[in-house]
């Protein structure tokens, strides 16, 4: 199956980076890169249950064009740098095309998980189960 785009030159930026301390530092300017997250939505509704950090996900969702997008935000760097790479793998796609994308294997090859703390693991598997329970309710076929 074929990436899309903006996942593949992710991919590929991430390979360009030759070890962990690189990549952990594009990480977390990734997470400087995120839009602003008003305090205002930083409520007990938008929270991600199972992060040990504070972690905050706001889901929009385009009737017209079947499209969901999300905005988020950490209260610590390096997380809120693998929010951002979370929404980049599923912000802007249709319910369906959420449900069936499967992360597991795009952050195999971002070399995150051996480097993740079983913590920081929990809580990115909670933001992607987040998100996948958004398209869920929202999903027509």
């Amino acid at each position: 199956m074929k990436l899309p785009d903006n996942i593949q030159n992710l991919i590929d930026d991430f390979e360009f980076l030759s070890d962990w301390e690189d990549r952990y530092m594009h990480v977390i300017d990734m997470g400087k890169q995120l839009a602003p997250f008003t305090d205002a939505l930083k409520v007990d509704a938008n929270k991600v249950k199972g992060c040990v950090s504070q972690v905050w996900v706001v889901t929009n969702y385009d009737e017209a064009a079947d499209q969901l997008t999300f905005q988020g935000d950490s209260d610590a760097h390096i997380v809120k740098g693998l929010v951002a790479i979370v929404l980049e793998i599923y912000s802007s796609r249709t319910p369906k095309m959420i449900s069936d994308m499967d992360a597991e294997p795009i952050l195999a090859k971002l070399g995150l998980a051996e480097h993740l703390s079983p913590q920081r693991s929990n809580g990115l598997r909670a933001m992607i189960g987040r998100i996948k329970a958004e398209a869920a309710l929202r999903q027509t076929t």
